[in-house]
């Protein structure tokens, strides 16, 4: 029999284009539901979560109407040699990545190639030639630490790019930059990608 080609192929078919949006163990993780209904508004986006275990502290996964993937999956969906593994599935699925908060910790990780759940895995096997943006989201006294600005530079000389993290006054109680970006900027960095992929953004 002849071979089956996926819809895709077909140029009258309109491509999805896939976003992968990784969120961690920041306070910012609160503005997820947000996040992803504002991106859900791009026409032709589909869009899928891998969540870090304490970013989950921070939202109500019942808000979240797209499929989120944790560590679990990770270790449920492998049984034997034959079966797929998730984080590289979901690499080669995504055709972008949103980190979105980022958090001082996986940032840490990011920098130094740590690879210890889910969320790192994916990012770890990235294909370079796709965008990968990262939002940090951090109190500002981890914000200022002499380390941080290092550990950003080295992700930005992967080629990922920051969407910068700006100044307010913070959950903790103190004022000074650390926060995430506001949901719209980072939505509108997103639909700058499309743009640059010739993608709708408009319906």
């Amino acid at each position: 029999p002849e071979p089956v080609f996926p819809a895709e192929k077909s140029s009258s078919v309109q491509k999805k284009f896939c976003v992968l949006v990784g969120v961690t163990g920041s306070v910012a993780a609160l503005k997820l539901p947000l996040l992803i209904a504002e991106l859900l508004k791009i026409p032709g986006l589909e869009v899928k979560v891998v969540t870090t275990e304490r970013a989950k502290h921070f939202y109500n996964a019942q808000e979240i109407p797209v499929t989120l993937y944790s560590d679990e999956d990770e270790w449920q969906l492998w049984k034997g040699r034959s079966d797929p593994v998730l984080h590289i599935e979901l690499r080669r699925w995504a055709d972008i990545m949103l980190v979105a908060p980022l958090d001082a910790n996986t940032l840490a990780k990011l920098a130094n190639g740590i690879c210890d759940n889910l969320l790192t895995c994916v990012i770890r096997a990235w294909d370079l030639s796709k965008p990968l943006l990262f939002c940090p989201a951090m109190n500002t006294a981890m914000w200022e630490h002499p380390i941080t600005a290092r550990q950003v530079e080295q992700l930005k000389s992967f080629g990922y790019t920051e969407i910068p993290c700006v100044v307010k006054k913070l959950v903790c109680g103190d004022e000074g930059r650390g926060a995430m970006a506001e949901v719209w900027t980072i939505v509108e960095s997103v639909k700058r990608i499309l743009e640059e992929q010739d993608l709708p953004t408009q319906s």
